[in-house]
């Protein structure tokens, strides 16, 4: 057997073409079919080729050159320059015009459009502390709704032009209603305020401490915004149930969720968490793509702190934006949660222009599940043993789990 599968490997060594990395290849039977094809001897599925493991070197050395993963959590690559910053270190001088042209632009960005913009933040934040806080002191009528919508959209946009944000909003028909549940891709902190400046939101998230704290408590006087305690954040029964409790009620203001729970770099959109389609009710999909040419709006939170992200936010050109409100969309009947958060991922990445991706974004500081390893075993498993020892396998395997 060990012969025989010399030749097959021999062969594949010698016509290089046969190991070169593609990622237009199909499913795994198939590409191990091909490998299998040039032995000098046959096989059967039911038997083991020592040349298959050629197609595992090959997938290895493809996410070694080209991860598909891991580039999601560093900024988007772009074609040409944004006279933004040098970030190749490699840079070598071009021209002098070029040069002075980008010194104009330091001058213009960091003592011209900063102070306007730090000034305009200062001035929403400062509102929106005070008058959410006056809000809050008024009986619970229509007038403090009415007001607490207003002072949240009056604030949220000064800092919307306090990042010089230029924003597009698409079918504005389908914009989330009260009682719903908004969800989105998630690229970056300011997400809230790009999809605030068109409306309010109910937010969801952990209570801090110091300024966020004091942002937070303000807030929550005149609107039901939904912020747990860190004891609470691991209770999934606890959080489930006051995110039903809040969606119940159908004239609290659409709650804003982000199911990837991390930030992805606006080009692609990876496993939204079901947490949040176990909920229930009516779900409203937002895209949101960035334009990287103005901004690179993506938060890097490995390499930049918070606060020199919204320094890089503050001295970019403009963060220019799209977003785009998708038709409402409800579980289907025999759906799970997981089949229900995989159908609006892929609605999302469709409409923003996105990369669909199943690989769940916790992998950003996680290491792979050992379940993604089980399936690629059992799949290899079920090649080699064939349909029939697949079967009588599957309840040894089961009991050895257990054990």
């Amino acid at each position: 057997a060990l012969s025989h599968s010399d030749d097959a490997i021999a062969d594949c060594v010698t016509s290089g073409r046969k190991l070169t990395l593609s990622r237009e290849g199909g499913s795994m039977e198939q590409e191990m079919g091909e490998l299998r094809r040039y032995r000098t001897q046959s096989i059967s599925r039911g038997e083991f080729a020592l040349s298959d493991s050629f197609y595992f070197y090959i997938k290895g050395l493809e996410s070694i050159v080209d991860d598909q993963v891991t580039q999601r959590f560093s900024s988007e690559e772009l074609v040409s320059w944004n006279l933004l910053t040098r970030t190749n270190h490699n840079f070598h001088y071009i021209s002098l015009r070029l040069t002075i042209i980008w010194g104009l632009g330091v001058i213009i960005r960091y003592c011209v459009l900063f102070p306007l913009r730090i000034t305009l933040a200062i001035i929403g934040l400062t509102w929106l502390v005070i008058g959410t806080t006056l809000v809050g002191f008024l009986p619970n009528n229509r007038l403090k709704n009415w007001l607490s919508e207003l002072v949240h959209l009056m604030c949220y946009r000064i800092c919307a032009r306090g990042l010089s944000a230029t924003i597009q909003y698409h079918n504005k028909e389908n914009k989330p209603q009260k009682g719903g549940i908004c969800v989105a891709n998630h690229t970056s902190p300011i997400d809230i305020v790009i999809l605030a400046n068109d409306g309010c939101y109910a937010m969801v998230g952990q209570s801090h401490g110091g300024l966020m704290g004091v942002i937070q408590r303000s807030m929550v006087r005149s609107c039901p915004h939904v912020w747990f305690e860190r004891s609470e954040m691991r209770d999934r029964n606890a959080v489930t149930s006051r995110l039903r409790a809040h969606v119940a009620a159908k004239t609290n203001l659409p709650i804003l969720i982000f199911p990837e729970g991390t930030c992805i770099n606006n080009t692609s959109v990876m496993m939204f968490k079901k947490g949040s389609f176990e909920i229930g009710g009516t779900i409203y999909p937002v895209a949101i793509k960035y334009d990287p040419r103005f901004g690179d709006a993506f938060w890097n939170s490995a390499k930049y702190n918070m606060v020199n992200y919204l320094l890089r936010m503050m001295t970019s050109w403009a963060i220019v934006v799209n977003v785009w409100y998708l038709p409402p969309m409800t579980r289907r009947e025999g759906e799970d949660a997981a089949q229900f958060a995989n159908r609006v991922k892929s609605a999302i990445a469709h409409q923003g222009g996105l990369l669909d991706m199943a690989w769940d974004g916790s992998l950003k500081r996680a290491k792979v599940k050992e379940e993604f390893k089980e399936q690629q075993q059992k799949m290899y498993s079920s090649m080699v043993m064939g349909k029939k020892g697949r079967n009588s396998q599957e309840p040894h395997t089961e009991s050895t789990r257990r054990q």
